[in-house]
């Protein structure tokens, strides 16, 4: 067996590049809340974050021990903790139009100059592209190589030193993140000790024998040294929270603020608190669970920076909020359980695909329009798997990776079969190439429908033959393919430069069949006989008409002349033949109507021999009859059959020679 060559990892028809690299950029991750390290790359689901967890039977005190941000007397400022329900987010960077300097220099700029975990998704996003791009060269390089006449299993890659160049790159990116995340976690504990020296020091406000304003003034500085300080490890954040809040009540009770300033501070967080029920119900309007659940994150952390509302207000608040996060954490689970049936369907349709190619790589296939045939199939299972979604994480890459070796396979076979017909490949480029040299000698004709046919048949036979070698397919191919353009445009010019022509002859058919509708037969019917043959005559010279007109104008024509003919008073035998001259005048305008004259023409050609035959036979048999006792009446009637015989004869001889004269017959 050849042994394959790193870089010949693309079918033929340049099919799933780096799809490995796209599909996992993809995936759907889940979202944790804020405490979890925005840099770390978790597979939690989002069900098991903070909002998510909130069972619908907890109080507010079991999730969120609210805290008031009490306003003292003779205090001229209060430290802000509001909270914007409306972070400006920036769009992301579009890296599809970068080249590939673009995006290692963007690369290496963002990840020298920007923390790790702003960058994640631009790096992922810039790395895709780049595999792709290096992807797309290796493959040029080797198709290259292979259209030079090199053998696949002598082919070897190259090395790009901006592959190796991005690899460090990515592997500094890396290191930079696990170093963060270590910084972070760092701080996570730092953020946590320091809030635990604020409860300590809040303890001991309690004990001190100083004023009551200068106690408040101290108590304000910590909450707000409190409210600044970072988010803490998650384990811990109950028990902190908890604590804060005990500490605080207690030096409440302590310092008696006055009810009436209490009151307007419950008021002031009651309305912060109804506010954020708001927004949190807008969210069930929101088209993507997954926004909805992130922004209600966000929500809950605002909710336990909040301090107490009023007593009466408590419960109802509380259960506002609780009955809007139950919905929209609803929302988000039914939206991945039907992530996840749809990426199970999207499993066995994509099985299914690869079980196709495999039987395809099965069969026996002999000569080049098997595997011409096979090769359409499998590109057609190519394009139907680029739309079919994800299948289930797990899975997803093994079952791609069985369908593009499937497809390699079944292209390797083809490019040695192809490789060990080379003669037949030069027969085929030389039937071609004598295609190619009639198709030019026919691409100056003017008979246009005569060359159209001829070109037509070449075509089909180009279709016909098989393959030919890679380096002149294209070359050979653009040869015909001109010649056939030029006689098509030429032809296309010339009649569109009749469409005019075609509307002036629309307006004398007209003006004929208005004129044959007003005809009045006078007196003499042999010259209104002689006035309607000219009429037919006219209409005969006159060339074609819209298509689209042509049917009512013919058979308004017909039905005009036709009544004219029955009223005057001439021969049926006569008649008959005006109006068949009609019929077949009316037939010059309909390209099909050539084979049904023919035949219409063998028809009275044999229906005359038959009535000859039939006249001689007759006139033998007029003499036995005079032995006979009615010879008389017999042979009056034979007589008439005769004579109906020889009319008929010349009729249809007239018939004959009308079509002849028609040219309908060529």
């Amino acid at each position: 067996m050849t042994k394959k060559n790193p870089d010949d990892s693309v079918r033929e028809e340049q099919f799933g590049a780096n799809e490995n690299a796209a599909e996992t950029e993809d995936t759907i991750q889940e979202v944790g809340t804020q405490e979890t390290d925005p840099a770390a790359d978790s597979e939690k689901p989002a069900e098991e974050s903070v909002a998510e967890s909130i069972e619908v039977n907890e109080t507010e005190e079991d999730i969120i021990d609210p805290v008031p941000s009490v306003i003292a007397e003779k205090i001229d400022s209060e430290p802000s903790n509001d909270h914007s329900f409306d972070d400006i987010e920036l769009p992301p960077v579009d890296y599809s139009g970068y080249t590939k300097h673009e995006l290692i220099e963007t690369l290496v700029l963002i990840i020298e100059n920007r923390p790790p975990a702003e960058i994640r998704d631009d790096v992922e996003r810039i790395k895709v592209f780049l595999f792709k791009k290096f992807k797309l060269e290796a493959d040029e390089r080797k198709n290259k190589y292979l259209a030079e006449g090199g053998k696949i299993e002598e082919y070897r890659s190259w090395v790009d030193p901006e592959d190796i160049k991005v690899k460090f790159l990515l592997e500094k990116y890396k290191e930079k993140k696990t170093d963060y995340n270590k910084i972070q976690e760092a701080e996570k504990y730092d953020n946590l000790k320091k809030k635990y020296d604020i409860i300590d020091k809040i303890k001991d406000l309690v004990n001190r024998e100083e004023s009551i304003n200068k106690t408040f003034h101290d108590f304000r500085a910590l909450q707000n040294e409190w409210h600044a300080i970072g988010v803490v490890p998650q384990a811990s954040l109950k028990d902190i929270w908890e604590n804060y809040h005990h500490y605080v009540e207690i030096f409440y009770d302590y310092i008696k603020i006055n009810k009436e300033l209490r009151d307007l501070d419950l008021k002031k967080n009651l309305e912060v608190k109804i506010l954020l029920c708001e927004r949190a119900e807008e969210l069930l309007l929101e088209p993507n669970p997954v926004n909805a659940f992130r922004s209600l994150q966000d929500f809950h952390n605002q909710w336990r920076e909040i301090g107490p509302v009023p007593q009466e207000s408590k419960n109802d608040i509380w259960e506002r909020f609780k009955e809007a996060t139950a919905q929209i954490n609803k929302r988000h689970h039914e939206y991945f359980e039907k992530q996840k049936d749809d990426q199970r369907k999207n499993l066995d349709a994509k099985i299914a695909i690869c079980d196709e190619v495999e039987a395809i790589n099965l069969l026996e296939m002999k000569n080049f329009k098997e595997f011409d045939e096979r090769a359409e199939k499998v590109v057609e299972f190519q394009k139907m798997w680029r739309t079919i979604g994800f299948a289930p994480k797990k899975q997803n890459n093994k079952v791609y990776q069985r369908f593009r070796d499937a497809c390699d396979t079944f292209f390797e076979k083809k490019r040695g079969f192809y490789a060990d017909n080379k003669e037949i490949q030069l027969t085929n480029l030389q039937l071609k190439t004598e295609l190619c040299v009639q198709a030019e000698a026919l691409q100056e004709s003017v008979e246009w429908k005569a060359t159209s046919d001829a070109l037509i048949k070449l075509q089909k036979e180009w279709k016909e033959i098989g393959p030919v070698p890679r380096k002149q397919s294209e070359r050979s191919w653009k040869r015909f393919r001109k010649a056939c353009d030029h006689f098509f445009n030429k032809k296309t010019q010339f009649f569109a430069e009749l469409d005019t022509s075609y509307e002036d002859n629309l307006k004398a058919k007209t003006a004929i069949i208005e004129e044959l509708e007003k005809f009045e037969t006078g007196g003499d019917v042999h010259a209104a006989f002689e006035r309607l043959k000219e009429l037919q005559r006219k209409w005969t010279d006159i060339g074609f008409v819209p298509f689209n007109m042509k049917d009512e104008i013919t058979t308004r024509y017909r039905n005009a002349l036709n009544k004219e003919f029955d009223r005057l008073k001439i021969g049926d035998d006569d008649k008959n033949i005006l109006k068949y001259k009609t019929k077949l005048d009316s037939l010059k305008t309909n390209p099909k109507a050539s084979r049904k004259v023919r035949n219409e023409r063998d028809k009275f050609f044999t229906k005359i021999k038959q009535m000859e035959s039939d006249i001689v036979l007759w006139e033998n048999n007029i003499g036995f009859f005079a032995k006979s006792k009615n010879a008389d009446a017999m042979i009056k009637e034979v007589n008439d059959k005769i004579d109906s015989a020889k009319k008929l004869i010349k009729t249809l001889e007239e018939k004959v020679r009308i079509i002849d004269q028609s040219g309908l017959d060529d």
